[in-house]
């Protein structure tokens, strides 16, 4: 994890070879040594050292300073979205329970609109109790003239017959939801604000392939290290996890092959995703696709299948430096 950046700046500095390893790998290796359940800091440097000494590993080899710091904001951000994805779960849970009817009368419950209308009225009771004039300014100005007297007539008439409850601890709970949800979209924001301007000074030909923007490409781009320390396509699907298990035994060969899932997830996270933005824009990938569906296959494991055919084309493309063409 991060215990070893500060060792591994200090080695590279200094010229010295280094081998950075996969922790999997170094647990792995340990357990096969020995059938005692023993785990302490003497027995795992002896692992690394018997590793060192027995395996075929490749020596470390330092990528620019700009995928590192890609890696960094990428995973950041990712971090970023996952908590302000569960903070709008309970805003929406509080939402149920304060005003459920509120629901039904907006496009989305995410909307600057109705953060600003629940911030400062943050209950049915406080929308029903609201003078009209002070209602209507709230939303006239939080959706740029979107909604007028009509919508605000529509929601203080729908808040007066509410079923929801009346609670000054959920309404100072949901005030301070929306308070980080915006704090945490403006972070969102900023660190995206870097990330693109790095992908730009790569001129990655990834960004050539329809379907794929600068969230997808910078997470691909940084997980792994801009493809510099892999020989070949499948390489990286098993870093990614993408990869199929294998049973085999005697005569028994298992049929139902799942993915390993090792590995890391925010590259596995990025195929995944790129491709289903892929399948709809290229009409080559869409055909690819549909005939995985027409085989029979679920749509997660036939867009799995394009991931590993997209993960092939990007290889193809970063190592020969070329554009997608369709």
């Amino acid at each position: 994890g991060h215990y070893s950046d500060n060792l591994l700046e200090f080695l590279i500095a200094n010229d010295l070879p280094t081998t950075v390893i996969n922790p999997l790998h170094t647990n792995l290796f340990r357990k096969g040594l020995s059938l005692r359940k023993t785990k302490t800091d003497k027995v795992d440097a002896h692992s690394i050292v018997t590793m060192l000494r027995t395996e075929c590993l490749k020596p470390y080899s330092q990528s620019s300073y700009h995928v590192r710091e890609l890696k960094s904001l990428t995973r950041y951000r990712f971090s970023l979205v996952q908590d302000c994805s569960r903070l709008k779960s309970s805003f929406a849970r509080l939402c149920v329970i304060l005003f459920p009817e509120l629901e039904k009368l907006v496009p989305s419950l995410h909307m600057a609109s109705v953060y600003a209308l629940l911030t400062e009225l943050p209950s049915a009771r406080a929308i029903s109790e609201c003078h009209l004039t002070r209602l209507i300014n709230i939303l006239s100005e939080a959706s740029k003239g979107r909604y007028s007297k009509d919508k605000a007539i529509e929601i203080r008439n729908a808040a007066k017959v509410s079923i929801g409850s009346y609670s000054k601890v959920k309404s100072l709970e949901l005030q301070q939801t929306i308070q980080l949800i915006q704090m945490m979209e403006k972070q969102i924001a900023q660190a995206e604000a870097r990330i693109n301007p790095i992908v730009d000074s790569l001129h990655s030909p990834i960004m050539t392939i329809p379907g794929i923007g600068y969230r997808m490409a910078a997470i691909i781009i940084a997980e792994t290290g801009n493809f510099t320390d892999f020989d070949k396509a499948e390489k990286v699907l098993a870093f990614a996890g993408l990869e199929p298990s294998v049973y085999q035994s005697g005569q028994l060969t298992s049929t139902h092959a799942k993915m390993v899932k090792r590995g890391s997830k925010y590259l596995r996270f990025a195929l995944f995703n790129a491709a289903k933005y892929v399948c709809h824009w290229d009409e080559g990938f869409h055909q690819y696709l549909a005939k995985k569906r027409a085989e029979g296959k679920p749509y997660n494991i036939a867009v799995s299948h394009a991931a590993k055919k997209l993960t092939r084309v990007i290889f193809h493309l970063v190592k020969t430096n070329q554009s997608f063409s369709r």
